[in-house]
């Protein structure tokens, strides 16, 4: 199984359409893939679904830790001929100026793979190779294997840049040069790109994306290039890799059923007198979740069942707990808020003790209102008594890290995790009656405190990676076990 780093010097040279393309290229070759995106971006991996049919993991060694991403990839590759990981920012970009933490190339060096820089070249002709030879001396454990010239203006432009790379760095592969497409241009918005729910890219526009990746890449080069390693091993280093699937590999992918189609169970319940059921909301509203997130709920004992807030009029039956990724409900508030007997229902559940964990969009869900960039406000769920309103500029952006200051459902006081947080959107200040939850801190600086709890509603803004702390997943499936005992005569009644 190989793998390859698509990374770049900065954001906007390219390197998600390029990702897309060589991954839709090599499936029509009917390889097996294995799709990762670094950093903690939800947008990426969708498109990467969307193109593959397989989910897309994300890798983040600041929030994860380098045991848990070498543990993830190890399950997610397995069985796969290749692994495309995409790089976020630049090569370099991280947590801060002095450390690759975060970084693309903090996850090339864990994982011992190659990278292939994506460069912009507009504007560029010899200093472009001078680019790539800084970056790939930057950094002695890092492999700069390969380059691909984006946005070439003509023929001779492309000469100048081989010759160029020939000249300066004849031991990093020139693996192709893409010209100028104004075609390949993916519509973007607050957040980033638009999502692959609500742009789900036309046959018309992948036909075209392949046909140039093939006219204008030696993919063959691409798919020999080496790092000088091994494979990576589910219990960390360098070596052999098991080849069987296993949990949360290839072999496991998830199918998204519609409307409360429950997914096939893949571990075995806590307890199989009370089947733990998660009901995890995912639609176009709801559509930013760590996959790791799903698969270590599904190892602690849950059973995932997958619904539609703006579709489905009612819970998956059997519910135990609810979890309410984020994602955009703002842009899809008047559907929502039309949905009362789910909203309705939602209320009840949580009025009744359901665990609950809600982040960001899920969050805002639960709140009384938001009031769009239209200015138009529509009722939510209404558990929090605070509106939101969304704003032209970004509220709040970068890493989290937080610790629970009492017990909850995901976990005792002193529990830590990390994640991310990411939005436009800002909430009215909420009354102190509502227990705030988290210590919050970024590099180390004390926050707000957050993450609201009412009764076991617990909702925040930041995104956690249960990677970061395992032992949440466990917690929340423990939570909705003994909420689902205290409730079976309900049931069976």
């Amino acid at each position: 199984m190989k793998r390859i780093v698509l990374a770049a010097p900065h954001s906007g040279s390219g390197k998600t359409t390029v990702t897309l393309g060589i991954l839709a290229a090599l499936k029509r070759r009917a390889l097996r893939l294995a799709p990762f995106k670094v950093g903690p971006d939800f947008i990426d991996p969708g498109y990467h679904r969307l193109v593959t049919g397989t989910p897309s993991l994300n890798l983040d060694g600041w929030i994860c830790g380098a045991d848990f991403i070498r543990e993830s990839f190890a399950r997610h590759a397995a069985g796969a001929d290749l692994a495309i990981i995409e790089g976020v920012m630049g090569l370099f970009d991280g947590m801060d100026g002095v450390s690759e933490a975060g970084s693309t190339a903090q996850i090339a060096k864990l994982l011992a793979a190659p990278v292939v820089l994506v460069v912009d070249a507009r504007s560029q002709a010899r200093s472009a190779a001078a680019l790539v030879h800084g970056f790939a001396g930057f950094d002695r454990g890092v492999t700069v294997a390969g380059v691909i010239f984006n946005n070439v203006a003509s023929p001779n432009h492309e000469a100048i840049l081989r010759e160029a790379m020939a000249a300066s760095a004849p031991h990093i592969k020139v693996i192709g040069c893409l010209p100028k497409d104004p075609a390949l241009a993916i519509p973007s918005r607050h957040l980033g790109l638009m999502t692959a729910d609500e742009n789900p890219l036309s046959a018309e526009f992948l036909s075209h994306l392949v046909q140039v990746i093939e006219r204008h890449l030696d993919l063959e080069a691409l798919l020999v290039l080496e790092a000088g390693a091994g494979a990576v091993s589910r219990e960390g280093g360098v070596g052999g890799v098991p080849r069987d699937g296993g949990v949360g590999g290839l072999a496991a992918a998830e199918n998204v059923g519609d409307g409360a189609e429950c997914e096939a169970r893949e571990a075995d319940a806590v307890d199989s007198a009370w089947p733990v059921k998660i009901a995890v909301a995912r639609d176009a509203a709801f559509c930013f979740v760590y996959e790791d997130n799903l698969r270590l709920l599904r190892e602690s004992g849950a059973e995932l069942c997958f619904f539609s807030p703006l579709e489905d009029g009612s819970l998956p039956a059997g519910s135990s707990g609810i979890y309410l990724p984020g994602g955009y409900p703002e842009l899809f508030a008047a559907r929502l808020a039309a949905n009362l007997q789910l909203t309705g229902e939602l209320r009840g559940a949580i009025e009744a003790g359901m665990p609950v964990y809600a982040e960001c969009g899920g969050f805002i869900y639960l709140t009384r209102g938001v009031t769009a960039s239209d200015g138009e406000t529509h009722p939510l769920v209404g558990i929090f008594p605070v509106g939101t309103t969304m704003l032209p500029r970004r509220k709040a952006l970068g890493y989290r890290e937080v610790e629970l200051l009492a017990q909850s459902v995901i976990g005792g006081k002193g529990t830590k995790a990390r994640g991310h947080e990411f939005h436009y959107s800002e909430m009215e200040e909420m009354p102190a009656g509502i227990e705030r939850l988290y210590a919050v801190s970024r590099k180390g600086v004390r926050l707000a405190n957050e993450g609201y709890r009412y009764k076991n509603c617990l909702a925040s803004y930041i995104h956690l990676h249960f990677g970061s702390a395992q032992e949440i997943a466990a917690n929340l499936v423990k939570s909705c076990k003994a909420y689902r005992k205290g409730h079976l005569h309900e049931d069976t009644a």
